[in-house]
Parts: C-alpha cells; structure tokens; sequence
C-alpha cells in the first residue's frame, strides 16, 4: 500500500480551445475536470497499477469536495483533512497545436492546527504503508521546513520516504535523509545551483543531493530519460516514444512505477521509465494502467552515456 501526501491539491479544469486570442472571448470546445497535485497523480497511476493507495491532502469548500468524489470514483482512499480555506482551482488552456496554457491558483493558508492535522493524519496513515509518496509545493502557512518534519517522524514510525518537491524545501529535507527523492532536470540543476548539459552532468548532481542526505536520486531529464543513483550503484533508463500527446503527470507516473516495482534497483527503475513513456502517449493526464506499458520498449544499463548531451539541457 502507498500513501501519497499532498499538501497542497486542487480541482483541475482543462478547457480545449481552437487557439488562445488574448483579449477575445474563447469558446471552448471542450472540457473536463481532475482531481490534481502531484501526489494525487501519483496514487491515481497506483490505482491505475492495480495497487492500493490512500491520498491524504487538506481538503475545503466545494472545490474540495468534489476532489474527494473524483478520488473516490478511482478506487482511491482519501484521508482529507478539513480546513478553513477552499481547495484551490487551477485552469489549463488546451490549444489544437498542443501548446498548453496553465493557470495555477495559490490555494489556501493552512493554520498551526490544521498544519499539525495534516501531519498527524500522515502519521496514522503510515502503519502498513510500504512507501509513503510526499509530493508537490508547499501551500501558505507550511514553511519549507514541514517536509524535513514531515520525514523525521515518518521514518520515526518505521516509514520510507519518497519526496517530490524542490527549492528550499527539498534541500531542508535531505538533512532527514529521504529514501528517495524525484527531481527533474531543472530542479536537479536548481538543488545544485549550475547547469546541467550533459547526462553525465546529471549523474554528478544526483551524487551531490546524496551526500546531502538524499539515499536515492530519481532523476527525470525528460526526453532524455531517467537516472537512478544510489548506495549501490547508478543506471540509466530509456524508452522509445513514437509520439508525445501529453506530458502532464509523466514524471508523477513515474514515481507511482518505481514504487509499486519496490522503489529499489534497476527493476523499478525500468518500471519507472516504462511507466512515465506511456503517460506521455495518453491524453492530458490520464495515467496508463498495465495494458498501456510496453516493457520491450526499455532500456536500462548500468553502462551510463555520461557524455551525450541533453535534448533539453538546463542553463
């Protein structure tokens, strides 16, 4: 079982739209709504998998309501925690070319006491969990210190940790020394303060996030595919895609892969790579069950292209 902990959630509406005019009125041509936040993508592709999850998140007002019935219409358990403020909405604008406008709200300010719920939920949550997946930004009133409380008492209470976050609170966190932590190439270059333009360069600033604390480093570089470096070694994952329709939740699926494969070694990071490449060839953030993995489609090898250079290089 995964718990997946999202501090700060929302309701996701996708407007389809022929072309984005600033300034006119646009008829959208379609639409739909998502329970969203990173870690609600990643136990809605552990659902997906066939596996049980269950989400804790702070939920309020409508807004929040109807993520919890969207959730639940998953197979998902949800563990809210009541607060004060409304969830937040977020809108993207889908045009026809695929470019994808996204307009995300701040969301509430969650309170000493609701901040200290949140925490106590995931404390109950965690007896029989195998992995508990702590994703996304930090609301207001959480300080980039809660993630690094947050680990402390999970691995207190005989937890592992895999963190999804960046900036101040992923570098406050690694002094709890998570299991795992999921940077993409931007902020993995962001956590180690240069550029990164080579794999190679990647696989240097995972190294680094490890002596910080970090016992394990996913890394996404996007089209470039996945490292995974550890106490045990480093290997690098790849799969072919033919066509990208949407890479909204790909690195979230990803996570939701290596955690149900064990979260360990390059068996799970196959099962990442596999499946963040058939989120990707689904539409907006639908996330793949078993039947859209294709296996055969990836590589893994312990032999790392230190110095072929990203597709997508950070400056």
């Amino acid at each position: 079982m995964i718990v997946t902990v999202t501090p700060n959630p929302s309701l996701d509406r996708t407007y389809e739209v022929p072309a984005l005019d600033r300034g006119e009125v646009v008829r959208a041509t379609g639409e739909r709504v998502d329970p969203g936040g990173k870690g609600v993508n990643v136990s809605r592709a552990v659902a997906a998998a066939g596996r049980r999850t269950v989400a804790v998140l702070p939920l309020g007002g409508a807004p929040g309501a109807l993520v919890a019935d969207l959730l639940d219409a998953q197979g998902i358990e949800v563990a809210p925690v009541p607060i004060a403020g409304a969830t937040r909405s977020n809108i993207a604008l889908a045009e026809t070319d695929g470019v994808l406008t996204k307009i995300n709200a701040p969301g509430p300010e969650l309170s000493p006491a609701e901040r200290e719920l949140l925490l106590e939920t995931v404390r109950s949550q965690s007896p029989g969990a195998d992995w508990i997946a702590c994703c996304g930004s930090l609301p207001r009133g959480l300080a980039p210190s809660w993630y690094a409380e947050l680990v402390a008492r999970a691995h207190a209470a005989g937890a592992r940790i895999a963190l999804d976050t960046s900036g101040p609170a992923l570098l406050q966190a690694l002094r709890e020394r998570p299991d795992v932590v999921k940077p993409n190439a931007e902020e993995l270059a962001g956590a180690v303060g240069r550029p990164l333009a080579t794999v190679g360069d990647a696989v240097k600033a995972a190294e680094e996030l490890r002596e910080l604390g970090a016992r394990a480093v996913l890394a996404s570089l996007g089209a470039d595919g996945q490292l995974l470096v550890t106490g045990e070694g480093t290997w690098f994952g790849a799969a072919r895609v033919d066509a990208v329709r949407s890479n909204v939740g790909a690195g979230d699926s990803s996570l939701a892969g290596f955690l149900v494969a064990g979260g360990a070694g390059p068996g799970a990071l196959a099962s990442a790579v596999a499946h963040g490449a058939a989120a990707v060839r689904l539409p907006g953030s639908v996330m793949p069950t078993p039947d859209d993995l294709e296996p055969s489609a990836v590589t893994v090898t312990a032999e790392v292209p230190a110095d072929r250079p990203l597709r997508e290089p950070v400056p």
